[in-house]
């Protein structure tokens, strides 16, 4: 026996014999779909559009210090930090609890872990955090209130902004101690180099004059001729006057400060103290300036994020489209209803059948 064959034009006929069952089902569709739809309050959306920034670029220790920019994100790592802290938990309660979301959505009191759950999961779905197709971050959210929706979408791009910046805050801090010490340690050693070069220009009697050496040989060799003229002379008072005034221009212990022995004995000393305190004089200023910069710097905050575009109150609604609820519900009821009737007449044919 072969098998009965089916069409679209078949059902016609179905249709037809069951035509008030059917209108009756559409009727009640549109009725219920069209109340249901009129009573949905509308939702509005507010959206924010923002770059997130190299957060090397944003510290301010570098912007003082090595005279850095800002530069827009659109890495991979940028985008994804400012993506988990937008969803993160901490974020979320922070708003629900700034917003009052709990009275908001009449979910009971804040505390309750129930009312808390169901506050969060509500806040949730209604926030949505996407990067496009331009390297930029979208931040969403969907209330029936519109300008609480633009708020809320502000809000959250502040506390992402907030949060993002303390990532590098702790660093700062430890720099600014680097800072600290770095700065101590070269103040230690200046007043130390210091003192040893007061010491050392006592002890050598070398305190660094412009031709202190030529002056010292051109003395040395003058006096030396005088005690050779006056010895030739037979002259010994006079010789012995300037035999003293030799031998305190090249001995130490002779009585003058500045003499040949000591300058000779600490000329090589003493340079090497004029080098390092030199240094040491450079890089204390270097690090006294770096340390005053750092610490302005910290105390003062630089925004993480570049925002394009900030919320504002939606001018329509979002969501329901009413029209559209109204008319997916008339064609499934429709669809539906054929469903039904067409097995149904299947059914009893095969009962015919086999009676």
């Amino acid at each position: 026996m072969s098998s009965r064959s089916y069409s679209l034009l078949g059902l016609w006929p179905v249709i037809n014999r069951w035509k008030y069952l059917v209108l009756g089902a559409v009727a009640l569709a549109f009725v219920v779909s069209a109340v249901v739809a009129l009573l949905m309050p509308n939702v509005y959306k507010s959206t924010s559009v923002f770059y997130p920034t190299n957060p090397n670029t944003t510290d301010p220790d570098r912007i003082v210090t090595e005279g850095g920019k800002l530069e827009l994100g659109g890495r991979n790592e940028d985008l994804d930090r400012v993506i988990t802290i937008g969803q993160s938990q901490p974020v979320a309660e922070g708003i629900i609890r700034r917003f009052k979301l709990h009275e908001h959505y009449g979910v009971g009191q804040a505390g309750d872990d129930i009312a808390d759950n169901a506050a969060l999961n509500e806040f949730s779905s209604n926030l949505n955090i996407v990067h496009n197709d331009r390297d930029a971050i979208e931040l969403t959210f969907l209330d029936t209130d519109k300008v609480l929706a633009a708020r809320i979408v502000n809000a959250m791009v502040q506390s992402i902004d907030s949060v993002n910046q303390q990532l590098t805050f702790a660093n700062r801090r430890k720099v600014l101690g680097l800072y600290d010490q770095r700065r101590s340690f070269l103040e230690r050693e200046y007043q130390s180099t210091y003192d040893s070069l007061l010491a050392g220009r006592r002890r050598y009697g070398v305190y660094g004059l412009a031709l202190e050496s030529r002056y010292l040989a051109k003395e040395i060799i003058e006096t030396e001729n005088a005690l050779r003229r006056a010895e030739g002379e037979g002259n010994s008072s006079k010789a012995a006057g300037l035999r003293r005034a030799l031998r305190a221009l090249t001995r130490a212990d002779g009585g003058n400060i500045f003499n040949l022995e000591s300058y000779t004995a600490g000329n090589d000393r003493m340079n090497t103290l004029y080098a390092r305190f030199n240094d040491i004089q450079t890089r204390l200023i270097k690090a006294r300036g770096d340390y005053e910069s750092a610490s302005l710097s910290i105390s003062g905050k630089i925004s993480s994020i570049y925002v394009v575009q900030e919320a504002y109150p939606a001018t329509r609604k979002a969501a329901p489209v009413r029209w559209f609820i109204v008319l997916s519900s008339v064609l499934v009821t429709f669809a539906f209803a054929v469903i039904f009737i067409t097995l149904l007449e299947l059914y009893r044919g095969n009962l015919s059948i086999k009676n």
